[in-house]
């Protein structure tokens, strides 16, 4: 098989691949999301307690949990990936930012990642296995 040929068909998995990163990424991000509400799988550092649910803290957590689900199920995407991609820039220049310009110093690699992720996410939409993707189906059906 030449090069062109597994190029090609390498990246004829993009759209798929397109929607498992979503639904890692989504994965990951309910779980900052549950531990703020409900201390689960762990507790917020550093007494492994919940976020009080009307604090900036708690609404964090409530975008993250069900933002995040509706992102791990591919619904609603596009809205829902650009409201959350504004949650992480607010996160990281109100609590990350102001401690270094690096990322590795001031621990923000997770909201710049998960920023830049959901931007993308809000532009090009949930992928072909998502439930945006089954709606537009039906819809056109």
């Amino acid at each position: 098989m030449s090069t062109s040929n597994i190029a090609t068909k390498w990246s004829a998995w993009a759209p798929r691949l397109h929607s498992v990163l979503r639904i890692v990424a989504a994965f990951m991000f309910i779980q900052d999301g549950t531990m703020k509400l409900f201390a689960f799988p762990m507790g917020m550092p550093p007494n492994g307690g919940t976020a009080t649910l009307l604090s900036q803290v708690g609404l964090a957590g409530i975008l993250e949990t069900f933002g995040g689900a509706l992102l791990l199920v591919g619904l609603f995407t596009r809205p829902v990936a650009f409201l959350v991609a504004g949650e992480m820039a607010v996160a990281y220049f109100q609590f990350h930012a102001p401690q270094s310009f690096w990322t590795v110093v001031n621990g923000g690699q997770d909201p710049v990642l998960y920023c830049f992720i959901w931007l993308y996410l809000s532009a090009a939409g949930a992928g072909p296995w998502s439930l945006d993707a089954l709606r537009a189906k039906r819809a056109t059906a």
